[in-house]
């Protein structure tokens, strides 16, 4: 979701420097305008320049100025709302890559492991695979500078291995059964990051689609999942919007439009003048405006997940099933600075169309506004409906009249509570090691010519774990210092074996060799598979 508290202090930087860089076009506006805001700006604009002037000419030790710049921006936003943020240039690229749909690398998926860069898979068709590198080789060194063993983090990664299309970085590779270090050249390109995660059929009649975020290419990625499950007989439609936290607005819209009949109103804007008021109504005849529909949510859905999620319960179009949403009404504009920097003001509040703001509640002074997630937890209400509570003041009606809340995120029409029967401590220190990922790129690795004559329809029905697969994954675990509990074992052993199989199933056929293994133990979406009755009884009534 964006702008998370624990980020916004290393996000946001010389935002005043370029203010005062540009006082002769700031000063000419404000002295233009006699009004007693524009007096103000121009004298706060004064004052900091004054302090700063002071402190970097007189004061006893020598100091950096642009850091004491830099701190009092995130200073003077944290007192805005949370999601209000600024981006130093350096960032703003990599920033706007999730949102584009596409950034500039080699193209590989990886993983740290043991303080080793491991490939866990060349993306198709990237620089990486052209080139020749493989699942499971080592990255020893990037550009001479030895990388193994030094502590390396995911961002020295990016910081080594993406940079501007059409430069060269050389690496050196090990790679298990060959006797001496690979050394490849590799030129950057566009890498495509798609937010369509997988797409498939559940069964002869249900379609499924998985969203992870709303970019750029979103709205494209999505009709072109919605054809091919219609083209495979899909006859009613499961979106899973868990976890996604949003992005960009106007692709929520669309997708939005692609189920609700001509005119229906999607959302709309208020801001403190009329210049960010603004409303979206469904316009086209979308490809599934008729098949029973029910969205997936959970309290990781935010934002765009929320306009789309929102638009379909107020118009009575679709059924909501999970948990309560994040609770982001907030628009932001992204603002061009001067220095190639980046402001994301928050210029405007969003209201389905029943009229809510879902925004939950924040004040400038409190620090635990992404902490409400843990406060949620501790009070109970993933576990039990009743524990959520709605201001009785924010209610409102769907187009059918039925009782919806604001103030607070989107509460699904059926609740489901998380399902902690398979939990275990040793289970979390499996996930927090990320041993499955270790494990079956080993495995992969060295049974590759197995599953060159298994099709994922085989692998699917007719792949089990064995008893020695499950040794060696418990030998990697104490390897990897998890002390084995037989207990916790027992009692999550359902979940280890279905993580084991759906990571095998990722790395040989990508998204669709993991959703639909991983999938069966999806509370959620269990639940949710039985409710189409009540779904297609939704679509027929709107």
């Amino acid at each position: 979701m964006s702008a998370q508290k624990n980020s916004r202090s290393s996000i946001r930087l010389p935002l005043l420097i370029s203010i005062a860089i540009a006082g002769g076009i700031l000063i000419g506006a404000t002295v233009s305008n006699n009004s007693p805001k524009g007096v103000a700006i121009y004298n706060n604009i004064q004052k900091f320049k004054e302090i700063l002037t002071y402190v970097q000419r007189d004061y006893v030790d020598e100091v950096n100025t642009d850091e004491l710049a830099e701190y009092a921006i995130r200073e003077m936003l944290e007192k805005l709302d949370p999601h209000t943020v600024y981006i130093p240039a350096e960032n703003v690229a990599a920033a706007k890559s999730e949102l584009e749909g596409g950034f500039d690398g080699i193209g590989i998926e990886f993983g740290i492991f043991r303080d080793t860069l491991y490939v866990v898979a060349p993306i198709n068709g990237g620089p990486s695979e052209q080139v020749g590198l493989r699942s499971g080789d080592k990255i020893i060194e990037v550009d001479g500078e030895n990388i193994a063993g030094i502590g390396i983090n995911n961002y020295d990664v990016y910081k080594r291995l993406r940079g501007h299309k059409g430069t060269k970085v050389n690496v050196k590779i090990k790679r298990d059964r060959e006797a001496a270090y690979l050394d490849y050249t590799i030129v950057r390109d566009k890498i495509p990051q798609n937010t369509v995660d997988v797409s498939y059929m559940i069964d002869k009649e249900t379609g499924y689609i998985k969203l992870s975020r709303f970019g750029t290419n979103t709205y494209n990625e999505f009709k072109t999942a919605l054809k091919k499950l219609n083209g495979m007989g899909m006859k009613k439609l499961v979106l899973d919007l868990k976890g996604n936290g949003g992005g960009i607005m106007q692709r929520a819209i669309e997708i939005s439009d692609e189920f609700l009949d001509n005119n229906q109103l999607i959302v709309y804007t208020k801001g403190k003048d009329n210049r960010y008021d603004s409303e979206a109504r469904a316009r086209i005849k979308g490809i599934a405006e008729d098949i029973p529909l029910i969205v997936l949510i959970d309290q990781g859905s935010a934002s765009a997940s929320e306009i789309v999620s929102g638009a379909l319960q107020d118009n009575d179009r679709a059924l909501i099933v999970g948990r309560r949403s994040f609770g982001k009404g907030l628009v932001q504009v992204p603002i061009d600075l001067s220095d190639g920097s980046e402001l994301r003001l928050t210029i405007s509040r969003y209201y389905t169309p029943s009229g809510r703001s879902i925004q939950k509640p924040y004040r400038a002074e409190d620090n635990d506004y992404d902490q409400e997630i843990y406060t949620r937890l501790e009070n109970g209400e993933f576990f039990h409906a009743d524990s959520v509570k709605f201001n009785d003041s924010l209610t409102y009606r769907t187009s059918g009249g039925r009782v919806v809340y604001g103030g607070g995120g989107i509460m699904p029409d059926y609740f489901v509570p998380i399902d902690t029967t398979f939990n275990s401590a040793f289970l979390r220190s499996l996930y927090v090691k990320n041993l499955f990922r270790e494990y079956t790129l080993n495995y992969t690795s060295k049974n590759e010519e197995m599953f060159k004559e298994m099709s994922l329809d085989e692998f699917k029905q007719d792949f089990k774990i064995s008893e020695g697969m499950i040794k060696d994954f418990i030998a990697l675990a104490e390897l990897s210092g998890i002390t084995f509990d037989k207990a916790g074992f027992d009692t999550s052993k359902a979940i280890i074996l279905s993580n084991i199989k759906a990571h095998i199933g990722r790395r040989i056929w990508g998204e669709e060799g993991y959703y639909p293994i991983i999938n069966e133990h999806d509370e959620i979406l269990t639940r949710a598979i039985g409710l189409f009755d009540k779904a297609k009884a939704l679509s027929q009534h709107n």
